[in-house]
């Protein structure tokens, strides 16, 4: 686990329900910020839209839903791809219900770079599946999120992936343990290759399962590193949720 001491500059949110672990490290020369949940102790949520059918689009918007629930964002990022409209490109699953079906055809674009993968969230894990394996082993997700393209597939980069690439973008994903109780969500802190990008999941953390989501729009809420991206609207929203404790003034 990326989980050490403080004196290794690794930042703890401490409180209950809330084993997330955030730090900025550099590798091979490219800058990332991670978060690093652990899927046993901690649910992992989807977020899309508020009660009245509006996108959140923004942290801010979603923090102000959860404050009047007494709680509070540990840690989030921007899911998946999405359209104009911020509705999710491929399958878009949020406490069960499917709002957006499952997509296993090629197409334009990063996402249909294929083989692209699924992120399942289900109580205790958290996997990353590429998508006809998905499609082939139907779990039962309580969330889920399709986007593109893998990054790690089985321990193997994505077979498209150039070692000379000059296509450089902020880049952000996930990659989780075979057990399914890591997962780690990173942004580039500065613009990286999808294959440096790859390299940093399967050499660097040894996850052999990776997958992106998403380039220049990609947004971090990391409170433990003193940052909450803002920008353009978002589609979905992944988070950890934890309450708020009381204040000792």
């Amino acid at each position: 686990m990326i989980l050490r001491a403080f004196a290794l500059g690794i930042a703890l949110i401490a409180g209950p329900a809330a084993a997330v672990e955030c730090e900025n490290i550099t590798y091979e020369g490219n800058r990332y910020a991670l978060c690093e949940v652990d899927a046993v102790t901690e649910q992992i949520d989807l977020f899309l839209k508020q009660d009245n059918d509006t996108v959140y689009g923004h942290f801010a918007t979603l923090e102000e839903d959860l404050a009047a629930e007494g709680k509070a964002l540990v840690f989030a990022t921007n899911a998946g791809m999405y359209h104009s409209d911020r509705s999710p490109v491929g399958l878009y699953l949020e406490d069960g219900i499917e709002s957006q079906r499952l997509i296993t055809q090629s197409g334009p674009g990063n996402f249909g770079l294929l083989p692209n993968g699924v992120l399942c969230l289900r109580a205790g894990r958290a996997d990353v599946f590429e998508t006809l394996a998905f499609e082939q082993v139907q779990p039962n997700c309580q969330h889920a999120t399709q986007s593109g393209p893998m990054l790690v597939i089985d321990g193997s980069l994505h077979p498209r992936f150039l070692p000379d690439s000059t296509s450089r973008f902020i880049r952000n994903g996930v990659g989780t343990s075979p057990d399914g109780t890591r997962a780690v969500f990173v942004i580039s802190r500065n613009a990286v290759t999808f294959h440096e990008f790859g390299r940093l999941f399967r050499d660097h953390l040894n996850l052999p399962s990776a997958l992106y989501f998403d380039g220049n729009i990609s947004r971090l809420h990391a409170p433990a590193l003193g940052r909450s991206d803002f920008g353009f609207a978002m589609g979905p929203i992944l988070g950890v949720v934890a309450p708020i404790e009381p204040s000792n003034d």
